[in-house]
């Protein structure tokens, strides 16, 4: 009787998974890398989730080990996809998600990704008490709660990247470049590249701007040998061709676009990205053996905290007030040089 009872808590071992969902980041791969080490170092079995919540509900999911992390630190993009799913919004498909996962054994789930993803996980965790962790994984970097989403950094190298290669061509030639940059309804990428590239313009939903108050003093700084202009745009204005037929039509410069589009996802992860996946996994597994059932790990003022959905996903990310500020400062058409 002992030598059963020995045996069969030795098959109680702990299992838990991990999935990303919504758009991919540089970083993803180096949390996949720490989420087994850490597993295993804290004696709990890690599985991988393939597809995101469509793996979920496909039952694509498969015990992870050593090897297939091997090598996998430095490359973008995440080794086990990503998805958005219509179907897990249906308590149907969530059903039979929940089986797949009960079927394994699996008690906990780690979820890098965005808002509607916590949002999903926070409904899947009410209706099956499957409990989870997020991780914020997304280069908009508009989570609220968090200063900081995993990705982020390596993001901002591409663009400074992007843009210091075109400041190369566009010094060559009396040209502006509109430079548009990703971040869905959030300025924040282009605020932060704009301020570190010596960009001349920057427009960000965040900072209304008026065109017609930057003239004078772009005129005059032509008139006293300025040959090119570099703007930042966000996406989320949608106005970058109407910022390039300006500078033609109001300051007769020749203009060009560059939409960087998905670029910006992709890179080898910075080591500050690397670095927080690290972190972020760590705290996350931690958490989860400690009781906290759904949750979401955020980065504030150098500082990880737990916060609920509520406080996540049902608040707008608003780009700090400091930041915004040397923003206003920088681009302030009153700032600028004659």
């Amino acid at each position: 009787m002992f030598s059963m009872a020995h045996n069969t808590g030795e098959t109680m071992k702990q299992k838990i998974a991990i999935l990303c969902s919504g758009g991919d980041v540089s970083g993803m791969n180096p949390a996949l890398k720490r989420f087994v080490e850490y597993a295993h170092a804290r004696g709990i079995e890690p599985y991988f989730i393939h597809h995101g919540f469509e793996g979920l509900i496909d039952n694509n999911i498969t015990p992870a080990s050593y090897a297939d992390v091997t090598g996998i630190i430095t490359r973008g993009g995440t080794k086990i996809g990503s998805a958005r799913s219509k179907r897990f919004l249906e308590n149907y498909y969530r059903e039979i998600a929940a089986k797949n996962l009960k079927a394994l054994g699996i008690s906990m789930l780690i979820v890098l990704g965005g808002d509607g993803s916590f949002r999903g996980m926070e409904r899947f965790y009410a209706e099956q008490g499957i409990a989870f962790c997020g991780i914020p994984s997304t280069i908009d970097n508009d989570i609220n709660g968090t200063d900081y989403c995993l990705g982020v950094d390596t993001a901002l190298g591409v663009i400074k990247g992007s843009i210091d290669q075109i400041r190369d061509t566009a010094s060559s030639f009396r040209r502006a470049f509109v430079i548009e940059t990703m971040g869905r309804n959030c300025g924040y990428l282009a605020l932060i590249s704009a301020m570190t590239s010596g960009a001349e313009l920057c427009l960000i939903p965040e900072i209304p701007v008026n065109l017609h108050e930057y003239k004078g003093c772009f005129q005059s700084q032509i008139s006293k040998g300025r040959d090119y202009f570099i703007a930042i745009v966000s996406e989320a204005l949608q106005n970058t061709h109407e910022i390039s037929q300006w500078f033609e039509k109001e300051l007769g410069f020749e203009s060009r676009i560059s939409v960087l589009g998905h670029i910006q996802r992709g890179g080898n992860p910075s080591v500050y990205d690397r670095l927080m996946a690290y972190r972020f996994v760590t705290y996350a597994i931690d958490a989860l053996l400690e009781g906290k059932t759904h949750s979401v790990i955020c980065y504030t003022k150098s500082h990880f905290t737990f916060k609920t959905i509520d406080e996540v996903a049902l608040h707008p990310y608003r780009i700090d007030e400091e930041l915004l500020n040397l923003g206003r400062e920088q681009f302030a058409p009153s700032h600028c040089q004659m």
